[in-house]
């Protein structure tokens, strides 16, 4: 089994989880609402992708029956 030689000093392990943090997650604006969302995802608010609506509000679709 392997054994470090030498203690790692505090310094250098605090460096090296420095870089494990979590970042903020990446959003844009819809094209249509203007609500932000994550890219390449559909959006929440008005269910839309690339400027085009894609699922229909069930109000909407009970409403045309």
């Amino acid at each position: 089994m392997a054994v470090p030689k030498r203690r790692t000093s505090k310094t250098r392990k605090r460096t090296r989880q420095a870089q494990q943090k979590i970042g903020a997650p990446n959003l844009s604006k819809c094209s249509l609402c203007g609500a932000p969302k994550a890219p390449h995802i559909l959006c929440p608010n008005c269910k839309s992708y690339k400027g085009k609506k894609i699922v229909e509000d069930k109000k909407e679709e009970k409403e045309k029956d």
